[in-house]
């Protein structure tokens, strides 16, 4: 399912009420009131961040995967392995987001005496938005990456073939500063099977040439991926003359997010979810955060005082206007598309829960 990211923000909800909302929908659905807050909480901070295919327009594609036990409401992960400052974990395909959080809360307890902790997850349900999950850590004074593979997903190519074989595999790094963290979040394709779908369910093309037809060649269409046969696949990061970096990022995030967790492609799987890298690096276990925050607040001035292309576009950090977008949420509400909101009430009727703060004006 595709949500509109282009669509007008039609209505400004508050944030502790949409969350509400949406942990009462997840409680209906069989979650506890923990892994309910945690899935809605953290969808309502992808919303405040801006990254509305993430955020609450998942709700019902969540909903439906519980309903159907696939993303199961009960039950616990499994450790497979655990030596101090390595963590494997087995996620049965509970909630990704739930899950996530609940390995850096665990591995902020470990910090002070590792100073580094790294998890592997196998088989964790879908874990949404990578810059929502890594300010956790940012907030804290920690340096995280946070990388994502779908062993059930092909839509990239590898760099010279025309057969899907890996997922966009998302690369989230997180740090703080003096003012904001940096959030980094990008995958080994340029761009999503969101966004793609989205495009072509719109009738629309790309503004450039980002996907790959059956044959390899570049082309606009969003329709190659999955509306045509032969399908066609997302084009690489680096494109068709560069497009071997990307390959090498796909190839890395799936060594760290499969091979170390035991679990991946070669075990043809089959249910909507994730094999998941996350690294929480603790400063204070190396120079120290004040100096690390030093040198990251001189090269963030640097890259601000950089004389930029367009004037009016001057040079701006990666997760410097979704801490804009979170104030503002703060303030003023979180905005959602009127094709949001109408799944919103959908799901609320579904599943009898009250839908009077979608209607507000």
């Amino acid at each position: 399912m595709s949500v509109s990211t282009s669509a007008a923000l039609m209505q400004r909800i508050d944030a502790k009420a949409l969350t509400e909302f949406g942990q009462s929908l997840f409680m209906a659905a069989g979650l506890n009131q923990e892994r309910a807050e945690s899935m809605a909480r953290l969808l309502v901070l992808t919303d405040m961040m801006g990254r509305f295919t993430h955020g609450m327009a998942q709700c019902k594609n969540y909903l439906d995967q519980i309903t159907r036990a696939d993303m199961p409401a009960t039950g616990d992960f499994a450790v497979m392995k655990d030596t101090g400052s390595t963590i494997v974990w087995d996620g049965n395909y509970l909630p990704g987001l739930w899950l996530v959080e609940q390995a850096m809360q665990l591995g902020f307890e470990r910090l002070p005496e590792h100073g580094v902790v790294t998890f592997s997850i196998r088989r964790s349900h879908h874990i949404g938005c990578l810059a929502a999950l890594l300010k956790q850590a940012t907030d804290r004074g920690y340096y995280a990456m946070l990388l994502s593979s779908g062993p059930h997903g092909k839509y990239v190519a590898p760099y010279g073939g025309t057969e899907a074989l890996f997922s966009p595999n998302p690369i989230g790094i997180g740090f703080p500063s003096s003012t904001f963290p940096v959030l980094i979040d990008t995958s080994a394709s340029i761009t999503t099977v969101s966004m793609t779908r989205e495009k072509a369910n719109a009738g629309e093309l790309f503004e450039h040439p980002w996907l790959l037809d059956a044959q390899g060649k570049p082309t606009r269409d969003a329709r190659v991926l999955e509306k045509s046969e032969p399908r066609g696949t997302l084009m690489l990061l680096g494109g068709a003359d560069s497009g071997h970096k990307g390959f090498g990022m796909a190839l890395m995030v799936e060594a760290l997010t499969q091979g170390l967790s035991g679990f991946g492609r070669k075990d043809a799987p089959t249910k909507w979810g994730a094999s998941v890298y996350l690294q929480l690096i603790d400063p204070n276990a190396f120079a120290g955060l004040d100096a690390f925050t030093d040198q990251m607040d001189f090269l963030m001035d640097a890259c601000h005082a950089n004389t930029p292309i367009d004037p009016a576009a001057p040079v701006r950090m990666p997760g410097e206007q979704a801490d804009r977008n979170i104030a503002t949420a703060q303030s003023q509400g979180v905005p959602l598309s009127e094709v949001t909101l109408a799944l919103l009430r959908q799901c609320a009727k579904t599943f009898g829960v009250n839908d009077s703060i979608l209607n507000k004006s």
